[in-house]
């Protein structure tokens, strides 16, 4: 891969350890709408797929409990004041977006949260390192991932072609959105999933550390 000339990263899970936020925002809607909380370990299992797939999840019921719109617009009321309490980068995570800077690869972020709100986490946290990012559109005909209309929309931004991109993420979500893409894929196990689940789901590239990221990335790989 010592051609990649950008790298697109998803964000919950790769770049910021977002866990914690996500499971209070979902466990204070769910609790004021009258329905149990989640554990930290069911809540990594929900994320993934946006806000309403995680309520979706959470919720007694799921989309047909009648309660789920009150429920989604309460958490998203939520995660918008406190998307930013407990939220973190993963270790190691911005020396590696400097060295890659650094080589001259551009960044970009695309992630199933709330557009406004990815935008806003990009910039609090690697203004600096990242150029383009994009989040969950779907008003603007921009399908949410796997489709790969947002990692299209961030390659073309960055003037990316797609035999020098890789895509970055620590899902099944996100093999089936570099594939969709016709990109490669880095799976990353430091993230929501286990090395086994990723294997399991057709990862091909997989990095514990972002030593081992950086390594990938520079490797000669046929």
């Amino acid at each position: 891969m010592n051609n990649v000339k950008a790298i697109i990263f998803d964000l919950d899970g790769t770049l910021l350890d977002t866990l914690w936020d996500l499971a209070d925002s979902c466990n204070k809607s769910l609790c004021t709408c009258g329905y149990p909380a989640r554990t930290l370990d069911e809540v990594r299992m929900f994320v993934g797929n946006g806000l309403g797939k995680l309520i979706e999840r959470a919720l007694p019921g799921g989309r047909e409990n009648s309660d789920y719109e009150k429920v989604l617009s309460c958490m998203r009321k939520n995660y918008a004041e406190n998307w930013n309490n407990k939220t973190k980068p993963y270790p190691g995570v911005l020396a590696m977006l400097e060295k890659l800077k650094a080589r001259g690869i551009k960044c970009g972020i695309v992630s199933n949260k709330p557009d406004e709100q990815v935008k806003e986490l990009a910039q609090v946290f690697f203004s600096d390192t990242i150029q383009e990012s994009a989040g969950e559109n779907e008003k603007e005909g921009i399908r949410r991932k796997p489709f790969p209309d947002s990692v299209f929309t961030v390659m073309k931004k960055l003037g990316a072609e797609n035999d020098c991109t890789v895509y970055a993420g620590d899902s099944d979500v996100d093999i089936q959105t570099a594939a969709n893409a016709g990109i490669p894929c880095i799976s990353v196990t430091w993230g929501f999933r286990s090395r086994d689940f990723l294997i399991q789901n057709g990862a091909k590239f997989l990095a514990d550390n972002v030593e081992e990221f950086l390594d990938i990335i520079s490797a000669e790989i046929k």
